[in-house]
């Protein structure tokens, strides 16, 4: 399997090349300019791998959320890139793939993945393990102020069955997996540490999405034969579905 992947949603603009489960990556931390340098990434990894673009299974993308240029930027270059190269793309979700990041650490079995949205707002969701070790979705990805940011009722079900079983056997109950927390939005919105996050034995709040982590993710797509044709590699808005998703008259 060989996957093309690049992310632009954040100040981080990496592009990674997987082969085989031999990853290449470059990442530069930019405010602006992401345009200048994600296809020259994109050509010095293909250079460094010796593979024709052609030649891939996939280009992956992070589609979101994010900044709207940096989201818009990277599912242009997808799309532009796959159309060229006649090869599928996978739109991978940002959120999951800092929260995929997060769950390097081998303690940790669930991630509330907040990043900041600006106009006092945070993009968020809630990720597990899943039996493969990777990061799956545990509810839809949102969009809000930070007080509405909140657990999954069974992350809370499966800990109270927990304690209750410790204490009918006299011990302590072993835990369900450690909470982790991470992204931007914790170091912008400090409330959510004692909000959503109270219950997460580690805050990550300078993790970023990378395209290491999409190529990762993206692979599990393309192995299940979920793959896109190019005109397909559009970005995320999470505010545009809030919207459409709104009653009218509200």
């Amino acid at each position: 399997m060989r996957i093309l992947a690049i992310d632009t949603a954040t100040e981080s603009c990496s592009a990674a090349l997987v082969l085989e489960g031999r990853a290449l990556s470059r990442e530069r931390l930019l405010e602006r300019e992401h345009a200048t340098y994600i296809l020259q990434m994109v050509d010095e990894l293909l250079a460094d791998a010796g593979i024709a673009l052609a030649n891939l299974s996939a280009i992956a993308f992070g589609r979101g959320p994010g900044a709207f240029t940096g989201v818009r930027l990277a599912a242009c270059v997808t799309q532009g890139l796959a159309y060229g190269a006649g090869i599928p793309v996978v739109p991978i979700s940002d959120l999951r793939a800092i929260a995929e990041r997060a769950l390097e650490d081998a303690s940790l079995a669930r991630v509330l993945v907040c990043t900041d949205a600006r106009m006092r707002e945070v993009y968020w969701g809630c990720f597990e393990r899943g039996t493969d070790g990777h990061a799956v979705a545990a509810g839809e990805e949102q969009v809000g102020p930070p007080g509405e940011v909140a657990l999954p009722q069974r992350w809370h079900d499966r800990a109270q069955g927990q304690a209750a079983e410790g204490s009918a056997l006299g011990a302590p109950a072993p835990p369900a997996g450690r909470i982790g927390a991470a992204g931007s939005g914790f170091a912008a919105h400090p409330e959510l540490r004692t909000g959503a996050a109270s219950r997460a034995t580690t805050i990550l709040e300078t993790l970023r999405p990378h395209a290491r982590e999409v190529a990762i993710l993206a692979g599990i797509e393309v192995a299940a034969g979920r793959l896109l044709p190019p005109e397909q590699a559009l970005p995320l808005y999470l505010r545009d579905e809030v919207v459409r998703r709104r009653p009218s008259g509200h």
